[in-house]
């Protein structure tokens, strides 16, 4: 499963989210895509005005694809998407 184009070079901003996945989790998947040249993170905060244990203080994951990245580092952001919704079923 591919989370982001590996067939283009166009820049790119991807949106993943889990609702009840913990922000620490988050935050280290973001740490892990960071260390993929070209590509930069933002954790987006969660918006509901209502407060719920089981949903995340995060909204979403926000990947953005310089245009320079090359197919070899899209590759390795959809494994480490991959290890992840593997392990978190995220």
């Amino acid at each position: 499963m591919n989370f982001i184009p590996e067939d283009t070079t166009a820049v790119g901003c991807y949106q993943i989210s889990c609702p009840t996945l913990p922000l620490a989790i988050y935050r280290e998947i973001a740490a892990h895509l960071r260390q993929v040249e070209g590509i930069e993170v933002d954790l987006e905060p969660q918006n509901s005005q209502k407060f719920d244990y089981n949903q995340s203080q995060v909204g979403s994951l926000q990947i953005y694809c310089a245009e320079a990245t090359a197919l070899q580092e899209r590759k390795r952001v959809n494994q480490i998407l991959a290890f992840y919704q593997n392990r978190y079923g995220a």
